[in-house]
């Protein structure tokens, strides 16, 4: 038997898994690691955050990822090269990362990246009919393997889209095996560069659960700041949106793309909400000019306004609890916006499930690793609900 084959036989059949999860997503402004211990799978997965640690990117780092990133036309030798170096310096961050916090890689069972998105395409997003869903992650695994020394468990969305599904969102299969609850009628919120949540009635039945995009979460606000606000990735402590107010006209504008108007489970990405969406919309509204501060004003309440809107449309009248995660969180003008308009709803973040808000999206692929190796017997979901049934991930060795 290859050795490699082994050790993962061997990993599979252990009590406890350590798995470092790693996450970079379209706000393109660090890597978060989660470090966690595993025990069993599907239902019966019992988690544990160890270690957690954003390590934000170097400015050069992020503009090379732009410079591919959410655009239509692009250097194809650009992205070839990035494919490989991205991976080599997320293992770079790795391995500083374990040497903090006192850890050896030969501790550490599975790498889970998700790698880094630099194009997601639904088919509702694309014109070519003979082409159907279709995203690309960039980030080797075989060179996050190599450079790390772990067995690492990547691209994850590519099965996704292989059984029938649109590669997004994930977060519904790690949601539902650890944040389920037989008491309370759960919704996972992670407002991230794109907002989506998960749907998890009380009666934990997987053919109800459901995970879908609402829209822009922080991706055009930040893009906006980056753009006109030098030196700065984000609106900080939405300090500039508060100075504003929000212009009606442009806000009606923004809301009318059919996107929203289609069924759940639905994907998008910075592909439509971007600043050439900005743009549009303040054509059609016939604005000439806009400040900073109404526009950001404005932007801010567009991105509440349309995860309310769907959170609205899968309520149902129950009492629910949100649980929020992702950098929206830290917002405290989006979070005023939703909950003003939803009075009678909890909020709450997912520190109180044990689960650091801020590193829930790496926990969740760490879960999806978990499931790659030793899971895949929970019946998750159907295509119906936009959940295929399958365990995801491609399998790197280190040597």
């Amino acid at each position: 038997m290859n050795p490699n084959i082994e050790k993962l036989y061997h990993i599979a059949g252990k009590k406890e898994r350590l798995i470092l999860g790693l996450m970079s997503g379209t706000s393109v402004d660090g890597l978060d690691l989660a470090l966690c211990r595993f025990s069993g799978s599907g239902l019966h997965t019992h988690i544990a955050l160890q270690a957690f640690q954003t390590i934000p990117y170097e400015n050069g780092f992020r503009e090379e990822i732009r410079s591919v990133f959410s655009k239509h036309s692009v250097d194809l030798e650009k992205v070839c090269v990035l494919n490989a170096w991205v991976a080599q310096e997320h293992a770079r961050l790795v391995n500083r990362c374990l040497q903090e916090w006192q850890i050896n890689a030969a501790q550490v069972d599975l790498l889970a990246s998700h790698g880094q998105t630099i194009y997601h395409a639904p088919k509702l997003l694309h014109p070519q009919d003979q082409f159907g869903n279709a995203t690309l992650q960039i980030g080797d695994g075989d060179h996050l393997a190599v450079g790390t020394g772990i067995i690492t468990i990547s691209d994850f969305r590519q099965k996704h889209i292989a059984a029938g599904g649109e590669g997004a969102p994930l977060a519904v299969f790690g949601d539902y095996l650890i944040f389920s609850s037989d008491t309370e009628d759960r919704i996972m919120l992670n407002i991230g560069g794109i907002a989506n949540f998960t749907y998890l009635p009380s009666n934990r039945n997987a053919a109800e659960v459901f995970c879908s995009d609402t829209g822009a979460g922080n991706t055009m606000m930040d893009a906006y700041i980056q753009q006109h606000f030098p030196g700065h990735h984000f609106d900080e402590n939405a300090n500039i949106a508060r100075q504003g107010n929000i212009h009606q006209g442009l806000l009606h504008e923004l809301k009318q793309h059919t996107f929203f108007a289609l069924e759940f489970p639905k994907t998008i990405g910075p592909e439509l909400f971007n600043l050439l969406y900005l743009n549009s919309a303040m054509s059609r509204a016939g604005i000439d000019h806009l400040s900073h501060a109404d526009t950001m004003a404005t932007l801010n309440r567009f991105s509440a306004d349309m995860i309310v809107d769907a959170l609205r449309r899968c309520m149902r009248n129950k009492a629910y609890v949100v649980y929020v995660s992702g950098g929206g969180m830290h917002n405290p003008l989006l979070m005023q916006h939703m909950q003003e308009q939803l009075p009678g709803i909890i909020f709450r973040n997912t520190s109180e499930l044990h689960i650091h808000p801020d590193a829930k999206e790496a926990v969740l692929f760490a879960v999806l690793a978990n499931e790659t190796v030793c899971g895949g017997q929970t019946q998750m979901g159907s295509l119906q609900n936009g959940i295929p049934h399958v365990s995801m991930g491609k399998i790197s060795f280190p040597s």
